[in-house]
C-alpha cells in the first residue's frame, strides 16, 4: 500500500465514521425553526435526536452479521442508501412525527459506516497497527464537532433547516463514490455465516465471551460515555450557571474538542515507546483522579468557571487515549468476526452513551454536580473493570495475543512467498 493510498482509505473510513456525529451535530442549531415550521416544540423535536441515538445502537447490531456473511461493501451500500433516502425524507417531512421516524432510519441507515470502518481497519491493517490507524481515525471523528454545529447554524440561517438534510444526503453520496472507486473489498464474504437469528446470537455470544473484547470493551466503553455525560450537560452549566453568551459556548465547546483531537495524535507517538494496554491504563486512571478534582471542587463551591474548563480539557484528553487503544485491543482477537465484534462494542458504547446522557438529565440539580459526577463514575468503573478483568484474565489475553501474533505472521509470510 503506497502512501497516498494509505492517505486516501483513511479518509474514506473517516468519513463513514463521521456520518453518524456529523448527522447528530450539525442540525442541532435549527431546533428553533424545526419547531416553528413543524408547529411543535422544542422538546418534540429533541425526541428526533432520541430515536436517532436509538437507531444507531440497534443498527449496528443488524450489520455486524451482514458484513461478516456478505462482505463489507454490499452491506455498507445498502446501509448508506437508506441514509441518502431518510436524509432526503427528514428534508421533506411535514410533521415532527414523521422527522422522528425518518431520523430513526437516518441512523439505522448512517451506522453501518461506523460499524465498516472498524472492521476495515481490522481488514486491512495488522494488529500493531490498529490502534494508530484508529488514533486518526479519532481524529477525524473529534474534528466534527467543531465544524458540524457552525456549518448547521449558517445553513439554517440562510437557506433554513431543510438543507441541512440535503446537504447530509450529498455528502453520503459523494462517500459512495469514494468507497466505489478507491476502497479495498477487506475480508472476503463467509456464506457459511448463517443469518437466522439462533445463529446470529450464537456468533455474537462467541465475541462477548472472549475476556479480552469484553474486558476492554466495557472498561473503553464506559469510559467513551464520559464525553456524553458532557455533552448532555454542559450547556446547562456554561449557559445556566456560568451565563457565558451562546458564541463564548461555541468557542468553550470547539476548544475542549481540541483536547481529543490533540491526544489523539500524541497517541500515534506514544504508542511507538509503549503498549495499547498500557496507554489506557494510565488515561483511565488520570481521567478519575481528575474527576475526583471535580466532584470535590463542586462540592466545595472552589470551582470558578476556568478551573472547570481546564479540569475538562485535561479529562478529555483522555479520550484520545482511551477510545483509539480500547478499540484496537477488543478487535485484536477477531479476523472473520470482525465485523460482528465491531457492531457489538459500537452498539454497547452507544448504550452505554446514551444511559450515561440520560442520567445527567435525570440528576439535574441546577449544579455542575450532575455532570461531573456522571463523568467520573464513568471514569473509575471503567478503570476498575480495567484492573479486575487483567488481574483475573491477564495471562489468557496474553497467551491469545501471542497465538493471533503468530498466525499474523505466517500469514504476511505466505503473502509474500506468492
Amino acid at each position: 500500500m503506497t502512501r497516498k493510498q494509505h492517505v486516501i482509505i483513511i479518509l474514506i473510513l473517516g468519513s463513514l465514521s463521521t456520518i453518524s456525529p456529523f448527522s447528530i451535530d450539525m442540525y442541532l442549531p435549527g431546533f428553533p425553526a424545526i419547531a416553528e415550521d413543524l408547529h411543535t416544540t422544542i422538546d418534540q423535536v429533541q425526541l428526533s435526536l432520541t430515536s436517532y441515538l436509538i437507531g444507531i445502537a440497534l443498527g449496528q447490531l443488524l450489520y455486524g452479521p451482514l458484513l461478516d456473511r456478505f462482505g463489507r461493501k454490499m452491506p455498507l451500500y445498502a446501509g448508506l442508501a437508506l441514509y441518502i433516502l431518510s436524509s432526503i425524507g427528514c428534508a421533506l417531512t411535514t410533521s415532527v412525527e414523521t422527522l422522528i421516524v425518518m431520523r430513526f432510519l437516518q441512523a439505522v441507515g448512517g451506522c453501518a459506516g461506523m460499524v465498516a470502518a472498524m472492521a476495515l481497519v481490522r481488514d486491512l491493517y495488522p494488529i500493531s497497527e490498529t490502534a494508530k490507524i484508529l488514533s486518526l481515525l479519532t481524529l477525524v471523528i473529534a474534528v466534527s464537532p467543531m465544524i458540524a454545529p457552525t456549518l448547521g447554524a449558517y445553513v439554517t440561517a440562510t437557506v433554513g433547516w431543510h438543507y441541512v438534510f440535503l446537504i447530509l444526503a450529498g455528502i453520503a453520496a459523494l462517500i459512495v463514490v469514494g468507497i466505489y472507486t478507491f476502497l479495498p473489498n477487506g475480508s472476503k464474504p463467509d456464506l457459511s455465516l448463517s443469518l437466522r437469528p439462533k445463529a446470529v446470537i450464537t456468533n455474537f455470544y462467541s465475541v462477548v465471551k472472549n475476556p479480552q473484547f469484553l474486558i476492554y470493551t466495557l472498561a473503553g466503553g464506559i469510559g467513551a460515555a464520559a464525553p456524553f455525560a458532557y455533552i448532555s450537560g454542559s450547556p446547562d452549566v456554561f449557559l445556566n450557571i456560568y451565563k457565558v453568551s451562546e458564541q463564548e459556548y461555541g468557542w468553550i465547546f470547539a476548544f475542549l474538542a481540541s483536547a481529543m483531537i490533540g491526544s489523539t495524535q500524541v497517541n500515534t507517538l506514544l504508542l511507538r515507546r509503549f503498549t495499547s494496554e498500557q496507554l489506557i491504563k494510565v488515561a483511565l486512571t488520570g481521567q478519575s483522579v481528575i474527576a475526583v478534582l471535580l466532584v470535590i471542587g463542586t462540592v466545595g463551591g472552589w470551582l470558578d468557571q476556568y478551573s472547570l474548563i481546564g479540569l475538562l480539557f485535561l479529562f478529555l484528553c483522555g479520550q484520545g487515549l482511551n477510545v483509539p487503544n480500547a478499540s484496537a485491543l477488543s478487535l485484536a482477537p477477531f479476523a472473520k468476526q470482525a465485523g460482528s465484534a465491531s457492531a457489538l462494542m459500537g452498539s454497547l458504547r452507544m448504550g452505554i452513551g446514551a444511559f450515561a446522557s440520560a442520567t445527567v438529565s435525570l440528576l439535574h440539580n441546577g449544579t455542575t454536580l450532575p455532570m461531573v459526577s456522571v463523568m467520573g463514575f464513568c471514569a473509575v468503573s471503567g478503570l476498575i473493570i480495567l484492573l479486575v478483568g487483567r488481574k483475573l484474565y491477564g495471562g489468557e489475553i496474553e497467551r491469545a495475543q501471542i497465538e493471533a501474533g503468530k498466525v499474523e505472521e505466517a500469514v504476511a509470510l505466505g503473502e509474500a512467498k506468492l
